[in-house]
């Protein structure tokens, strides 16, 4: 079954530049990592999640170090911080 990262971010502001680099510079990078999608789903005015899919664990799991240094070069870059993350496999999809 399929593996997927969902991560939890707090931005302390919003701008239209901010959701371009995100799509034109993070979505890409994780997609080269072996992701199949990576969505990034505004949840309110400063805060959003990231559901990234991989193919299975393994995929997911080889991508980890890597991912973990683009969300600090992202906290880094960008006025957010990721609060929480979660990480599994999917059991059942429709």
């Amino acid at each position: 079954m399929s593996y997927y990262s969902v991560s939890h971010w707090a931005a302390t502001e919003w701008t239209d530049e901010m959701e371009a680099l995100a799509r034109d510079k993070y979505v890409p990078m994780v997609k080269a990592l072996g992701a199949q999608s990576v969505d990034l789903i505004r949840t309110g005015d400063l805060s959003f999640v990231v559901v990234t899919k991989y193919a299975d664990a393994a995929a997911g799991q080889a991508a980890q170090s890597r991912i973990d240094e683009i969300r600090d070069q992202a906290s880094e870059e960008l006025p957010m911080k990721m609060t929480s993350v979660e990480r599994g496999s999917s059991f059942a999809s429709g």
